[in-house]
């Protein structure tokens, strides 16, 4: 972590006149900006034409940033491969859902799968890294941009059926271990060869959920192997920071798998945005916070970057106005831009930076703010943000350290549980974000974010394991060897990796199962005992566990065993108010 933190901005020398260089880079000098990033969508300017390369003018836009100090993260431009591309791999579009081939004319038109466009991204990070993995200026570098973004992990195109009846026979190997774990049995979808397995879309109803998650374990992996592809060219050219900007709640590909290729996770932080956009806060919530966003949604994923990164992360891109994508694009009360900033560098954030320079007055972007108005006047960000610069020259970070309180989060388990909710209320994201919520309202400012194979839970009071899909070795081994208490459930331990019931029922633990499950309507929650309701998701249990909590008619809820706590059902506010302050 960088001593002192640090803002930068996203720009575009391509969009701009050469004669504009110069004078941007010194006001962002002067503005107090340490960083800049570029070249990300800019490939046709790279490489007009196939083998055509011109980087003169990218040449002289890193020479002038540099001459005024800036320090450069250089973006591999892979997210918008240009039409010749398109031209010459007619069959590297993705498909949707509906067996549509996606088209040329936005951005993040290609298919993780196809190998032909894989290496051509491997070959522009080559002539991008030999060209300057050594410039002295460029201190980071970008893979890609936003991973997952309008819906684009997931592609059910003649490419990605290849490329998963492949991953399918490396993983079972022979068919009839395929069928078994799969229980193909059902409805009578045994296969007798790996190249008779389609893709889990257009079934008449729904597919087989054990079919649907490997599915979805695949497309993760391509996304891995597609980011690890472009790192293994950069790490023999460059000894700089690698890194990704992901995004608020895209749970399409684990991030911590792809993180693990990375030195730095970065996050794009659109609070107004993303409070319009992916949020499940009430009409009442949006409204009241519409020009702030929802803090803990924020705070989640700063934490979260923070696990991602194993302690070094950035936000790459800060909103600085209104952005032009959400539903509504209200504009942030004054002196919000500070507070989201010095909300990111008090969870531990580097750099801070915005997005972008200067409005744009042509493209899909043009009512989208920058610190710059289209006219090249300062904006009110660009006002706010000359300030902070000053501001941080005294600021002081809050003390490091572990935090107390730690939740694990699984992205196989958002999968698992969009494959087969059950009730159409349940999200897993929505569980962990609800308890992280309360968890924050009981006074913790720090909550470590742990993935689920996390081996040691280090010496924290206690770690929370909401809706696991399936136990990993790694994450009993923790918990028996963990001194704290550990809250489990709803749904934790429900399936197999295989996405099959265990045979001793969930939480497939000893001492305890759950029998049956209650799922309810808006209009039907279960009062509790001792307060509150169970909303959504509940659970008949068989237990020998002591009983903590009932509902009225004295069903248990929450059982006891040890520093084992089971929840048997999903809080709503009042209740996790009365569990969390146990803790």
């Amino acid at each position: 972590m960088t001593a002192k933190p640090e803002l930068g901005v996203c720009y575009y020398p391509e969009h701009w006149r050469e004669s504009q260089w110069e004078d941007d880079a010194r006001r962002m000098a002067e503005m107090g900006l340490s960083w800049v990033r570029i070249g990300e969508f800019a490939w046709s300017r790279m490489e007009s034409e196939p083998g055509h390369l011109t980087l003169d003018w990218l040449d002289r836009a890193i020479e002038t940033l540099a001459k005024a100090g800036l320090k450069i993260v250089m973006c591999t431009p892979t997210a918008t491969p240009p039409r010749w591309m398109v031209d010459k791999y007619p069959d590297m579009l993705a498909w949707d859902k509906d067996g549509h081939a996606r088209k040329f004319g936005s951005r993040r038109h290609y298919d993780f799968s196809h190998i032909g466009y894989r290496k051509e991204c491997e070959r522009i990070a080559r002539i991008l890294g030999e060209r300057y993995g050594q410039h002295s200026a460029i201190q980071a570098w970008q893979i890609d941009n936003e991973y997952g973004c309008h819906d684009t992990t997931l592609s059910y195109s003649p490419m990605a059926r290849e490329a998963f009846q492949l991953w399918l026979s490396r993983k079972y190997q022979n068919i009839d271990a395929l069928n078994r774990r799969w229980g193909t049995v059902f409805w009578s979808m045994e296969y007798n060869r790996f190249d008779q397995i389609d893709l889990p879309n257009l079934t008449v109803t729904e597919p087989h959920p054990a079919h649907v998650m490997d599915f979805r374990r695949f497309a993760s992996d391509q996304v891995v192997a597609f980011n690890k592809a472009q790192i293994d060219v950069l790490r023999e050219l460059t000894e700089a920071d690698l890194l990704h900007n992901y995004m608020g709640r895209i749970t399409d590909f684990d991030h911590f798998t792809v993180g693990a290729d990375l030195d730095i996770a970065t996050w794009d932080s659109y609070p107004l945005g993303f409070l319009e956009d992916r949020s499940d806060r009430d009409e009442a919530y949006r409204r009241e916070y519409a020009r702030e966003g929802d803090a803990d949604f924020q705070a989640f994923h700063h934490d979260l970057y923070r696990a991602v990164g194993r302690g070094r992360w950035w936000v790459m891109e800060q909103q600085p106005g209104p952005v032009n994508w959400a539903p509504h694009n209200p504009a942030p009360k004054t002196g919000q831009i500070r507070q989201w900033t010095l909300d990111a560098f008090d969870h531990g954030a580097e750099v801070v930076s915005y997005f972008r320079w200067r409005q744009l007055p042509f493209g899909q972007e043009q009512n989208h703010a920058g610190l710059l108005r289209p006219d090249g006047e300062y904006s009110e960000a660009g006002h706010a943000v000359r300030a902070l610069a000053t501001e941080l020259e005294t600021y002081q970070r809050p003390k490091g350290g572990g935090a107390e309180i730690a939740i694990v989060f699984d992205y196989p388990s958002q999968w698992a549980w969009e494959v087969q909710p059950q009730d159409k209320n349940f999200d897993y994201f929505r569980l962990v974000l609800d308890i992280y919520t309360g968890l924050r309202k009981q006074g913790y400012t720090r909550i470590d974010i742990l993935p689920s194979d996390t081996v040691d839970f280090g010496n924290r009071n206690a770690v929370f394991i909401p809706g696991l899909f399936a136990w990993s070795d790694s994450l009993k081994a923790a918990m028996q060897n963990f001194e704290g208490e550990i809250v489990i459930g709803p749904r934790t331990g429900s399936r197999t990796e295989d996405f099959q019931i265990p045979h001793r029922l969930a939480p497939n633990l000893d001492g305890i199962k759950v029998t049956a499950i209650d799922t309810l309507r808006e209009d039907t929650p279960l009062t509790l005992s001792q307060g509150g309701t169970i909303q959504i998701w509940s659970e008949i249990l068989e237990t020998s566990w002591r009983v903590i909590e009932t509902t009225e008619q004295g069903r248990p809820v929450i059982v006891r065993s040890g520093n084992l706590h089971y929840w048997a059902g999903w809080p709503d506010e009042a209740a996790l108010e009365l569990w969390l302050s146990e803790f």
